[in-house]
C-alpha cells in the first residue's frame, strides 16, 4: 500500500471518530437527568454566579452532594415552561 493511501484512510477514520465523539456528547447531556452548576448554567444560558443565587434567593431548588451542586433537568426545563413575560403593558 502506498503511503498516501494509509495516511489518507487514517485522516478519514479520524474525522469519523471526533463527529461520532461530539455527536454522543451531545446525546449524552441531552440525556442527562442530574445537572452541575455549570451544566445548568448552559442550559439556563445564566452565569454560575447567578445559578447559584437563585439557589440561594429560593428560586432554584438545587441538592447538594459530595460539596457539590445538582439540578434534575426536569426542573430546570419547568421553571422556563412557568415563566411569563407579558411584554409592555402586559401584552
Amino acid at each position: 500500500m502506498s503511503e498516501n493511501f494509509i495516511r489518507s484512510n487514517y485522516n478519514q477514520s479520524e474525522k469519523v471518530y471526533s463527529e461520532s465523539e461530539s455527536n454522543k456528547t451531545q446525546m449524552l447531556f441531552e440525556n442527562l437527568i442530574w445537572l452541575t452548576t455549570e451544566e445548568a448554567a448552559v442550559y439556563l444560558r445564566k452565569s454560575t454566579h447567578a445559578i447559584r443565587q437563585m439557589v440561594y434567593k429560593g428560586k432554584l431548588i438545587a441538592r447538594k452532594f459530595d460539596g457539590r451542586l445538582y439540578f434534575k433537568k426536569d426542573e430546570l426545563h419547568a421553571l422556563i415552561d412557568t415563566s411569563f413575560y407579558g411584554g409592555i403593558n402586559g401584552n
